[in-house]
């Protein structure tokens, strides 16, 4: 399925490419995402809590997150498992920053593929629904983050916790999407 989202960020870009370059901070703002290890090379294992209509499901695996300096971009790869439930999913990320204004303007399109009992999600609004929940969420934190005078204070503000009502594994890989995102555990 595909996911395509945009927001604007009241910093600049420079401040959010950097924020971008900080993994640990960017998983810290993903609802439910946990980042685990930094392998070097852009490669991160971790894992995605998410609610998943009437069911919980717990993704662990790995991204790969390629930046792009110059153009302001990256690509996302990653790959998950639920060890309980036996679902999988896969998700391919590409991000972009664009000035706008003393702003900056995000634009994120995925493609996720889910497997198993998740699936039954993939084919309903519910996606759309908790990806717009995601993104509305990742961006509170990103400001408060940015926001902060301190690093004692920005390390305090994290993403929500995951609701019940709340969110859909492929929307979180949409929202890591929204970076990179938020990095999974080892599948």
């Amino acid at each position: 399925m595909k996911i395509e989202q945009e927001f604007t960020v009241t910093r600049s870009v420079e401040a959010v490419w950097q924020f971008f370059q900080d993994i640990a901070a960017v998983a810290q703002c993903l609802p439910g995402a946990e980042l685990i290890e930094d392998r070097g090379d852009g490669t991160y294992v971790g894992k995605v809590e998410a609610k998943l209509g009437p069911m919980t499901a717990t993704f662990e695996g790995d991204a790969t997150v390629t930046p792009n300096p110059e153009t302001k971009s990256g690509h996302i790869s990653g790959k998950g498992a639920d060890r309980r439930g036996g679902s999988r999913g896969q998700v391919a990320v590409d991000y972009r920053l664009e000035a706008d204004g003393d702003g900056t303007h995000v634009y994120v399109d995925a493609d996720v593929t889910l497997s198993g009992s998740a699936a039954q999600f993939g084919r309903t609004g519910l996606i759309k629904e908790i990806s717009n929940r995601l993104v509305a969420d990742f961006v509170l934190c990103l400001e408060g983050k940015l926001g902060a005078e301190t690093i004692e204070e920005a390390e305090a503000v994290t993403a929500p916790d995951v609701k019940p009502a709340g969110l859909v594994f492929a929307s979180l890989w949409a929202a890591i999407v929204n970076f990179f995102k938020k990095l999974f555990g080892k599948s």
